[in-house]
């Protein structure tokens, strides 16, 4: 299967701002701009709705249905080993990550990102972006067979534009709602509230998936429009540029963070997405060294990675205090070996019985 050097890069992009956000809070000084690593997981999603976007709904430009049960036994296969693999790694003690498990049927059902009590259940708590892609997997399917032949050009971008604004709408309704009275004299409080009814739950971070299926459905049913996006590709890698860097203006944890920071860092990796794939853009034609290799280890990377972190802080407690860039680098390569192992022994014996059983 041919690889798009652009979006390579982009995953890799992607796991790599994941991985820096999450090593700064393991006494490895950081720059600022690590802070802001979180919107990493906000380009997966676009990634995800794009690339899932564009599996279905071509078939529906076609003129035919896609294939449900291959579809689903597909998402299965690519997801479910390595992830229930690392799961084990954390229940079977000694599981150093900070923390205990939130409940095990959490992880079982991908629920884990309702209602969830991060402060007694912190380890593998970055499975909450699995539940949210895993839901998404499970509902679009649904929506793209009772949509797909009945909406138009006008009406999908009215139904787009309503599913976003629904959505600043709910957030800000939390916000004041339950994150707002809590600030003054709980903070705690405000925090858990914040992650648990906002940054988490799926009906609170549709942006990002949405636009990608948008982008998918531009790909699908509007060839030319298509084809003229993409030759705006570096207008599209600029623009995608300046959304990303008027986010890092908003604080997350703020009215003006919860209702639109999301949908913002969504349209900025939307364009991104759409200027990475152009070839009228280098990074669209041009393979880096290096980056197809992440971007195939980018899921083990990201399920494994603060596992790691954490064994090595009790291997090497003063690490990053001492020499934080040998730290940098021993955390990172020793995550890359790890993800490394787990793909070849978990996710790539999985992708292989995929191709066996669904051709794909």
């Amino acid at each position: 299967m041919t690889r798009a050097p652009g979006i390579d890069l982009l995953r890799a992009l992607a796991i790599a701002a994941v991985m820096l956000y999450h090593i700064s809070s393991h006494g490895i000084p950081m720059p600022a701009f690590v802070e802001h690593g979180w919107m990493g997981v906000d380009l997966f999603f676009v990634l995800s709705g794009y690339l899932i976007g564009w599996q279905l709904l071509r078939a529906y430009a076609h003129g035919e249905a896609p294939h449900w049960r291959r579809f689903m036994l597909s998402r299965a296969l690519r997801i479910l080993p390595a992830y229930y693999a690392v799961l084990v790694l954390y229940v079977l003690p000694p599981s150093p990550e900070g923390g205990t498990l939130q409940p095990l049927w959490k992880y079982l059902t991908f629920t884990l990102n309702f209602f969830s009590d991060w402060r007694q259940g912190a380890a593998y708590s970055h499975a909450w972006s699995l539940c949210v892609e895993e839901h998404f997997y499970l509902l679009f399917p649904v929506a793209a067979w009772l949509l797909a032949r009945r909406l138009n050009a006008r009406r999908a971008i009215v139904l787009a534009v309503s599913l976003i604004g629904g959505g600043m709408l709910l957030r800000g309704w939390l916000w004041q709602a339950q994150v707002a009275p809590h600030l003054a004299d709980d903070a705690g409080g405000a925090m858990r509230n914040f992650i648990g009814l906002i940054y988490n739950p799926t009906y609170a971070r549709l942006d990002g998936l949405l636009m990608g299926v948008n982008l998918a459905a531009c790909r699908a049913f509007r060839p030319a429009w298509w084809d003229a996006l993409l030759g705006h590709g570096r207008a599209l890698l600029a623009t995608g540029a300046i959304a990303l860097a008027a986010s890092t203006q908003i604080p997350l944890m703020s009215a003006t963070g919860a209702v639109v920071l999301f949908p913002l860092v969504a349209l900025g990796c939307t364009m991104l997405l759409a200027g990475a794939i152009s070839p009228a853009t280098w990074i669209g034609r041009q393979a880096l060294p290096g980056v197809r290799t992440v971007a195939i280890l980018a899921f083990s990377l990201y399920l494994i990675h603060k596992q790691i972190y954490a064994w090595l802080d009790t291997l090497l407690p003063d690490l990053g205090r001492q020499a934080p860039m040998l730290a940098l680098v021993i955390y990172m390569a020793a995550s890359l070996a790890a993800a490394a192992l787990l793909y070849l022994a978990i996710e790539r014996p999985g992708l292989r019985l995929r191709r066996q059983l669904t051709g794909h």
